[in-house]
């Protein structure tokens, strides 16, 4: 047959196995809960203050690390595609003084044709590795942010809530 006690803490009220009234003769050289000293709870809330904080900070410095490998990545795409428009235009200045020297002496609308189309062609391979460096950082950028949701969800999970009753009102009263 199992004994139950009522136990009222600050009007938190649950029943839990009776405990016997003897005591262990250990029990009463030790101290009674050692975080009732101040300077052990002081110490202690300064300990978890800094974790806190150092987790904070390493959470910090590495998104600032994968904005910046970012930051990079764009700025060499942004350096690729000016070297590329730069030969584009340098190739077409040349191929247009080229085309005049030609409709001079041979006038042919078909080399015309061809050269403007190969022209729009050369246009259209830049834009598209354009399309695909920007769809790159579209990706990374939303594995940064695939990740930090993780991270997020992580820490409510972790919350003192989902574990005993017992846990969540030591962690609610030391703080």
């Amino acid at each position: 047959m199992e004994d139950w006690e009522l136990c009222n803490d600050d009007g938190f009220v649950y029943k839990r196995d009776k405990r016997s009234r003897i005591s262990d003769p250990g029990e009463t050289s030790n101290p009674v809960d050692p975080e009732l000293d101040p300077a052990v709870e002081e110490r202690n809330r300064r300990i978890r203050k800094k974790r806190t904080l150092v987790k904070l900070k390493r959470k910090y410095q590495r998104e600032i690390e994968q904005w910046g490998v970012l930051s990079n990545s764009f700025n060499a795409m942004q350096e690729k595609a000016a070297g590329r428009l730069f030969l584009q235009t340098t190739t077409q200045g040349e191929e247009d003084r080229l085309n005049a020297n030609e409709a001079t002496s041979f006038p042919d609308s078909r080399d015309g044709s061809a050269s403007i189309l190969d022209e729009l062609l050369s246009m259209a391979e830049a834009q598209e590795v354009i399309i695909n460096d920007v769809s790159n950082l579209c990706e990374v950028a939303e594995n940064i942010i695939r990740v930090e949701e993780e991270e997020t969800k992580q820490s409510l999970f972790d919350l003192a809530v989902w574990s005993s009753p017992r846990n969540l009102m030591a962690s609610l009263c030391a703080d």
